[in-house]
């Protein structure tokens, strides 16, 4: 559910695009990121600081689409916010105590320090990457095929990460339980 929640904007903006446009799609991706932020709001009593940013980036350039009537500045977007994932996941190696993966998911899944750098680091790198080729599918192909690719091909690509990622991870799982002995 929270993922249907966290793509919320992405989910209104492919359908207004679809219907109406790209002008459309942005000012209809603007409310859409408001209301995702104010419901998370009400319901939650906190602000997700993803979705704030998400929404700031979206209300300025997406603005910026609007008012100069220019769609790159909403293709824009998905490049920047890869990219200040990457940011934050490659400086956390050198920013606390342990990188930010094993800071947010470090309680649930016991690995070593040493598989927890390399699967921050992947995922710094996949950002990092995504953000290049959201830009080369921008300046290469129609818009039609960029939203599509936006919504259906980063998608794709983040479930096949997920699930390589989960297979390292659980051949390095270490157990609670002390091995029992043979005797």
């Amino acid at each position: 559910m929270k993922l249907l929640y966290d793509y919320f904007p992405i989910i209104c903006f492919f359908i207004a695009y679809k219907l109406w446009g790209i002008y459309i799609a942005t000012a209809v991706t603007m409310v859409a990121s408001f209301l995702q932020v104010a419901g998370y709001w009400l319901v939650q009593r906190k602000f997700e600081k993803m979705h704030l940013i998400t929404m700031a980036l979206i209300l300025l350039l997406g603005g910026s689409t609007l008012i100069f009537h220019k769609a790159i500045f909403i293709k824009w977007k998905p490049s920047i916010i890869y990219w200040l994932f990457s940011l934050v996941l490659l400086a956390s190696h050198f920013i606390g105590k342990a990188p930010i993966i094993h800071r947010l998911i470090g309680d649930k899944i016991v690995l070593p320090k040493k598989v927890w750098a390399k699967i921050n680091f992947s995922w710094g790198l996949f950002f990092f990457l995504m953000g290049f080729l959201n830009l080369y599918v921008v300046y290469n192909y129609s818009t039609n095929s960029w939203v599509n690719f936006k919504l259906f091909g980063t998608l794709g690509l983040t479930i096949v990460f997920v699930f390589i990622q989960v297979i390292y991870m659980s051949r390095h799982m270490e157990s609670d339980k002390k091995p029992v002995e043979k005797k």
